[in-house]
């Protein structure tokens, strides 16, 4: 079993109190690994709410945050509060954990917003790479870089494996295939040896980035109708977090996974309008509305997981009929438990 391989591990989570870092935080520390937490608290965080003036959503975001300390403050998982930006800080930091890898999840984590603020995504998704892409080459740390499924650009109909040349649109496309190149480069040079990994239509609970299914859920939920972009024949390898979680601990457990890029989704593409209908399962009398499409999104569709299968044993669980019908019930007892969120 892979979670034998993870005893006794320390991992250095740069960006980990967000959506990805913090669950994964938890699994890591479940299977007997020390996982350490390096956050600033304001990209797509506390920080950034805070100064979100009327945003409808912020009082419940801010909770879903305050929910995630909680659990890693009840598993005991330490939170080191820094802006990983200052390479000072930073360095000193990781040198203190004596981390043997290294997670990389700093970023702004959403296509649009690196569109309209292209300044900040550099600055807190390059630098921040760079800065413990220098610390991991001094100590030999296996480097694990989150790239995304956007590199790819538009897909060709053909399930996209990790050898497929990349054309990616818009800054945040770029920018994650820019920091792929550059973590391959510090391997060339420093031998530093890493994984990259390439997620994709993320969703899961305590998310707060509200990507499409987590928007139509929070509208059903607040009896607003459905905004599709498009005419919802748009495909997504939709992957749940915890099938994510599982790959990740997988590259991190197995020697196989080093100098390896992969993609840990959940292998099958579905359309907005099959996961519109397992909404409208559970919410019959939700309303749909369509808008134009976005021209800097990407056609996407299905990513190849069989590398990772291979190499590694990557099994993904949940299929969107399992993996959203969870979210959606999830959303529903939290409505129950505090209707003030939904107001």
């Amino acid at each position: 079993m892979f979670e034998e391989k993870l005893k006794g591990r320390t991992i250095a989570l740069i960006g980990g109190a967000g959506f990805i870092g913090h669950n994964l935080a938890l699994a890591l520390k479940s299977h007997g690994a020390d996982p350490h937490v390096i956050d600033g608290l304001q990209v797509n965080n506390l920080g950034a709410f805070a100064n979100s003036g009327e945003d409808p959503n912020k009082n419940r975001y801010v909770n879903f945050i305050f929910e995630r300390l909680r659990l890693l403050r009840e598993a005991g998982i330490p939170l080191h509060v820094l802006d990983a930006r200052d390479y000072h800080a930073l360095s000193r930091c990781l040198t203190d954990i004596k981390a043997d890898c290294f997670v990389q999840l700093a970023a702004i984590a959403h296509a649009n917003r690196s569109n309209k603020d292209p300044y900040s995504t550099f600055d807190h998704s390059f630098r921040t790479l760079e800065n413990a892409l220098d610390t991991a080459r001094s100590t030999d740390t296996h480097f694990i870089y989150f790239s995304s499924s956007m590199v790819y650009g538009n897909f060709d109909g053909e399930a996209a494996r990790e050898d497929r040349h990349c054309e990616p649109m818009g800054i945040y496309g770029a920018l994650k295939y820019g920091g792929e190149k550059l973590v391959i480069a510090h391997n060339q040079v420093f031998d530093t040896p890493y994984t990259i990994i390439r997620p994709s239509a993320l969703y899961g609970e305590r998310c707060v980035s509200r990507r499409v299914g987590q928007a139509f859920i929070e509208n059903a939920l607040s009896g607003i109708g459905l905004t599709v972009n498009g005419d919802g024949t748009d495909s997504l390898d939709f992957t749940y977090i915890g099938d994510l979680v599982q790959g990740v601990m997988r590259t991190i457990a197995f020697p196989e996974a080093r100098n390896q890029t992969f993609n840990i989704t959940y292998g099958s593409a579905r359309t907005l309008n099959q996961m519109i209908e397992i909404v409208k399962s559970e919410f019959p009398d939700v309303e749909v509305q369509h808008k134009p499409r976005d021209g800097l999104m990407p056609e996407r569709g299905t990513l190849s997981v069989e590398k990772a299968k291979n190499l590694i044993g990557y099994e993904p669980q949940y299929p969107l009929e399992k993996g959203f019908i969870e979210y959606i019930r999830w959303y529903k007892q939290l409505k129950l438990a505090h209707p003030d969120f939904f107001t």
